[in-house]
């Protein structure tokens, strides 16, 4: 309370002081490139007075209190000579002024301009040297350099970052090594809501890179940031509108080769200015339609195997012999995905300057992607031991266990006929985000506000699921690495052999809305009488609900038209160039025309019941409100010495309602509970300036993690005939972290960049899944002893990670090879996690924190002649344990990946510009093994995939 306090008393004095002296002025400015792009990161400097700022992401500078009279303002951009301008400062006033960098500034050769305007390598480069924080940045003519569609695969070749892949497209971001959900992805400052029911992870790939102009990476944030991100904060800007007339499009097709279909995609962004330069406009949007697919195969493990002796003891039941063998799979699947993903993005951004002290603007953008599916699903399931006989199963002499029966199951996934579902599972998922804000100027006082709304959600309607069931013994391949199991005799596997499982169909709804409203104050203050000092203060709210609605509906045939597989429309999917080999032949499938065309609803054909075991425990409504308030101060201790230091608080109110069920199907009642927390987070930024291009930076900062939603939810699952608890938490409590960093840079003249550093993490109260045995009746008469799943915190964790980054044009090199440009990151982590306990209740100490790849490494070589433009990329990411099981044998690691990606564009004139993408040369399947690197549990080939088009662009300044 008495921080607000202060805040409020220093308002009143900014207010009734915030008048200019009879003798200062204020200096409003832009600085854009020749085709009208406002260029961020630039420095600019009034040298006679000791005062310097930065060029903001729109381009836009502020001085404040300026003496009245003629100053040169001095212009320093990476690449470009110097750029000095004569301004006249009017004493009570603020003056406007826009700035232009043009090709004769250029200060080398290489640095690129022609018909595109300025480099967004230089814009990157020149924001990052002239953050005070530690920060990576890529813009958008980088990330068109680079083949990739969304803007997750665009990030992944960003330091320190890995993804991970849905259907072959980057989607969840980790940021040195921390989980998806450890980290915030924000579009324009205001936080991205997530349509995912589990956790808080943002789906990257709903996201086209070509609506993005300016990706931020922050990596050590500051007191006015969002205090969530304890791997780091993915700031994600939107194209602005320029100075002039702009006007873009993209025209494309291809074909994935997996399945030999097309893709189509195209984009158009159009932008002007009016004349007095008051009102600016954006429009812009995207499609992408991607017919598409994957290969897959998975297995589950264990080392142990029982069956039935045929013997009872004294009470008549039969003795169940266990017994320990070599590690074998339990089960087997090979699974046919057949996909179409159709994404659309648009936007629509206004800006209005009122006068030359007030602006305001609006942002907004639309997200929407379908994604039908088709699941043909072949699995084997060892039986249970009670239904095994002695003759049933073969150990060989080395115990590996190498025959058994198995319970064979042949599954079609689909949707309903027509529409948008076309027989396929339809997966509706959307994202918007609209923003109003402005920025102000009341003499001294510089004060910026925004209010936004965003919601996304996640729609799967009439979901359907045909299963047909057999039994008979298989014979097992000893490969762990690509496990295959073969019929024992062929005969059993006759359609006629399959009878009818279930016939299923289900509906889930996910959906997430954000209220978001910030202030922020910003007044000069210059403790140290070195120019340059700040202090700034706000407040923030962000406003949440989620909620998860989904229902399940099983259908029994009165009939017995359905009975066998061989009674029903059936089409053998098999293919001999199954990508994870030719051996694994999928073979006759339920087709989806004829599940979608089932009468499902008519009364006369099935009996309709639900099924509530699979949605009780899933469905819930949470709601999450976030107040905030900060104050933070940046001086120049010295010429060279930068200090920003300052405190964040942020108070945490939760309500979240989940339900009482027993034995999974029997709603018993709903439970509520509330819980708040408060997080004070000090943060120390220093940057020191060994010269123009060299920089030393330093930061202690402390950040946290909010659980995610599902492990909040106070549910109650009492699975009696498994002797099984399953709860939830709304006493977690959040994960935070003491974060330090320490980083070098030197920046080129040719625009790149050699830096280095270290970073340490010590994280406190991380959450995992435990396994624990009750000890009394608490939930229900005979529940002693029972299992329990419940999320809960761990002791504590750690991470070590050191960074080295590499970029620039080899323009010292003689002839063509001065064209040639290299760029390569590494990053090396190290991490262990305490206070973890196996399903004995032992504290394991043989763990890294989950998520935690301990080695990262981006690279590509390029060659950019006037015309020519030719680029090999490459990505890889080492193996890490992505989920703790009971014991080291179950857990789960996902597998390493190296990504080779190629692409080459030509321009035919200016404006015109053809291109050719080939990604994915490696076929680098998504791989997850169980225990140790040989024991596959799933591994998912997508082949590779060629696009080609045109782009145009018109700039009209």
């Amino acid at each position: 309370m008495k921080s607000f306090k202060l805040i409020f008393v220093t308002l009143i004095v900014a207010f009734f002081t915030s008048s200019m002296s009879a003798q200062n002025g204020n200096i409003q400015g832009s600085i854009s490139d020749e085709n009208g792009i406002y260029v961020p990161g630039a420095t600019v400097i009034i040298e006679d007075l000791n005062m310097g700022v930065v060029s903001d992401n729109d381009g836009k500078f502020t001085f404040i209190s300026v003496p009245e009279g003629t100053h040169q303002l001095l212009i320093k951009y990476l690449g470009f000579s110097d750029v000095s301008r004569e301004i006249e400062v009017t004493a009570g006033k603020t003056i406007s002024i826009a700035i232009n960098l043009n090709s004769e500034s250029l200060e080398l050769e290489g640095v690129e301009v022609s018909a595109y305007g300025l480099s967004g390598q230089a814009r990157a480069l020149n924001t990052q040297k002239n953050n005070t924080n530690i920060t990576n940045v890529v813009s958008t003519d980088q990330i068109g350099k680079f083949p990739d569609a969304n803007i997750g695969d665009a990030i992944k070749r960003i330091p320190g970052i890995t993804m991970q892949v849905d259907q072959g497209e980057a989607r969840n971001i980790i940021v040195r090594g921390l989980s998806p959900q450890l980290n915030s992805v924000t579009l324009n400052g205001s936080r991205i809501p997530s349509a995912e029911g589990d956790n808080r992870n943002v789906q990257m790939d709903l996201i086209p890179s070509d609506m993005i102009q300016t990706i931020e990476v922050n990596k050590a944030v500051t007191p006015d940031m969002d205090g969530d991100a304890i791997g780091g904060s993915v700031n994600l800007i939107t194209r602005t509108a320029p100075q002039g007339f702009r006007v873009s499009a993209t025209a494309g097709s291809g074909i994935n080769f997996i399945t030999n279909k097309r893709i189509l995609n195209g984009s158009f962004l159009v932008g002007d200015r009016t004349n007095d330069g008051k009102f600016g406009w954006m429009l812009s949007a995207s499609v992408n339609d991607n017919d598409f697919g994957s290969d897959n195969v998975e297995a589950e493990w264990s080392d142990e195997f029982e069956y039935n002796t045929g013997i009872q003891d004294s009470e008549g039941e039969d003795i169940i012999e266990e017994m320990g063998v070599n590690p074998y799979a339990t089960e087997y699947e090979i699974r046919t995905y057949l996909v179409q993903r159709i994404r659309r993005s648009f936007s629509a951004n206004l800006d209005y300057k009122l006068d030359d002290n007030n602006s305001v603007y609006l942002k907004t953008m639309y997200n929407w992607r379908d994604d039908r599916e088709n699941r043909l699903a072949y699995s084997n399931k060892i039986l249970d031991g009670e239904d095994i006989s002695s003759d049933d199963f073969t150990i060989d002499a080395n115990n590996n266990l190498i025959g058994f029966p198995v319970e064979a199951k042949r599954e079609t996934k689909g949707g309903i006929p027509g529409g948008r579902n076309q027989n396929a599972r339809l997966e509706d998922q959307r994202m918007q985000n609209y923003s109003i804000g402005g920025d102000h100027l009341f003499g001294k006082l510089k004060f910026d506000w925004m209010g936004s709304y965003a919601k996304a959600s996640e729609e799967r309607p009439n979901e359907r699921y045909i299963t047909y069931e057999s039994e008979f013994g298989i014979d097992r391949s000893l490969d762990t690495k690509k496990p295959y199991f073969t019929p024992q005799n062929i005969e059993d596997t006759a359609l006629d052999n399959y009878e009818l499982d279930e016939i299923t169909e289900e509906y889930q709804y996910t959906e997430e809305e954000d209220i978001n409203a910030f202030l922020n104050f910003e007044l000069p203050a210059d403790f140290f009488g070195n120019g340059n000092g700040i202090i700034k203060f706000g407040a923030r709210t962000r406003l949440k609900s989620k909620n998860r609605d989904n229902n399940f509906f099983e259908y029994s045939p009165l009939s017995s038209q359905y009975d066998t597989m061989d009674l029903v429309d059936t089409r053998d999917y098999s293919d001999e160039d199954f990508l994870a080999g030719s051996q694994y032949q999928a073979g006759y499938f339920v087709t989806p025309e004829f599940l979608g065309d089932l009468d499902l609803e008519n009364g006369d054909e099935f009996k309709k019941e639900s099924v509530p075991d699979e949605y009780l425990r899933a469905n819930f409504d949470v709601d999450e409100d976030v107040y905030a308030g900060y104050i933070m101060t940046t001086q120049k201790l010295t010429d060279k010495l930068t200090l920003l230091a300052g405190l964040r608080i942020e108070n945490t109110q939760v309500s979240a309602t989940g339900n009482r069920i027993l034995d999974e199907e029997d709603l018993v009642g709903e439970v509520t509970d509330k819980s708040s927390y408060t997080n004070i987070l000090p943060g120390v930024h220093f940057k020191y300036d060994l010269s123009d291009k060299t920089i030393l930076r330093f930061a202690w900062t402390n950040t946290l993690s909010r659980p995610n939603y599902v492990d909040l939810v106070p549910y109650v699952d009492v699975v009696t005939e498994d002797e099984e608890l399953y709860l939830g938490n709304a006493d977690l409590d959040p994960t935070t972290s003491m974060n330090f960093d320490l980083m070098a840079e030197h920046y080129f003249k040719s625009v790149g960049i050699l830096s280095g550093g270290v970073f340490y993490k010590k994280i406190d109260k991380f959450i995992y899944t435990s396994v624990f045995e009750t000890t009394d009746d608490f939930y229900g008469v005979g529940t002693t002893d029972f299992d329990v799943y419940q999320p809960q915190n761990g002791d504590n964790a750690s991470i070590f990670g050191a960074e080295i980054s590499f970029q620039r044009k080899l323009d010292f090199l003689p002839g063509f090879a001065k064209n040639f440009n290299v760029y390569f990151n590494y990053t090396y982590l190290s991490s262990d996690a305490e206070g973890i306990k196996n399903e004995d209740g032992e504290e394991r100490d043989d763990l890294d924190l989950p998520n935690t790849s301990p080695n990262m490494f981006n690279g590509s070589l390029g060659y950019n002649s006037k015309k020519l433009s030719v680029r090999l990329s490459a990505n890889y990411s080492d193996s890490y344990i992505d989920e703790i099981g009971g014991n080291p044998f179950e857990d789960r690691y996902y597998d390493e990946q190296f990504f080779l990606d190629f692409n080459i564009s030509y321009a035919i004139t200016n404006n015109l510009r053809v291109y050719a993408d080939l990604n994915n040369i490696t076929n680098q399947p998504l791989r997850y093994y169980q225990g140790q690197k040989d024991r596959t549990m799933q591994m998912e080939y997508y082949e590779k995939r060629l696009t080609f088009g045109i782009k145009y662009d018109l700039f009209k300044k």
